[in-house]
């Protein structure tokens, strides 16, 4: 029998919040029960099992990231649409460390179908690109390079990972004006294919 007022949705939005306070790898079934109040196969009329719950963790956190993503750079380009983007990034990944550390949780396709989640992000982070003049497979290699650096940076800047005196804040900026002049710079396929 399902617990009144637990819902699927519920259920994930609360799981979500665990993971942001004990860390994503530590939410299972038994804690999310925990949190409840119930036993736990009250959760199992509501998620499968663990991984199917992390996943939809992950999806949640996936909509909510790009949804900050999109309100940023809206009736942005260029530069400005860069920064936007990559402060909206850093900003939920910090705020949100279970939930980011979700986003990067491999999914069940048929869990996706249906969802505007990652055509949505797509849709986002090319169309900031596009700014730039990139086409694929350009798009591609800029995607894999913003994506490398933002992640590596929220990740190194989270665990306290920046000894150097110098601020933190001063070297993201940085590197954002460098990622601008790599963007703006970019070095074409097919100018490479044809050399």
């Amino acid at each position: 029998m399902v617990r009144a007022g637990l819902t699927t949705e519920r259920v994930v939005l609360a799981a979500a919040d665990l993971a942001d306070e004990i860390g994503f790898e530590n939410v299972t079934v038994a804690a999310l029960a925990r949190q409840f109040g119930v036993k736990d196969a009250s959760m199992y009329a509501h998620v499968k099992n663990v991984r199917e719950l992390r996943e939809r963790i992950a999806l949640l956190a996936s909509g909510e990231m790009i949804d900050r993503i999109a309100t940023a750079v809206a009736g942005r380009a260029g530069k400005d649409a860069l920064v936007a983007f990559a402060d909206a990034y850093r900003s939920y990944a910090l705020e949100r460390p279970g939930r980011y550390r979700a986003t990067h949780t491999q999914l069940d396709p048929s869990l996706v179908a249906g969802t505007t989640t990652y055509s949505r992000t797509t849709e986002v982070t090319y169309g900031m690109l596009r700014a730039y003049g990139l086409s694929e497979p350009d798009l591609t290699d800029a995607v894999r390079l913003l994506r490398s650096t933002f992640h590596g940076y929220c990740n190194l800047e989270a665990i306290g990972g920046f000894g150097a005196p110098r601020s933190v804040e001063t070297s993201w900026r940085h590197a954002l004006d460098a990622l601008h002049v790599a963007l703006a710079n970019w070095p074409r396929a097919e100018d490479a294919d044809s050399g």
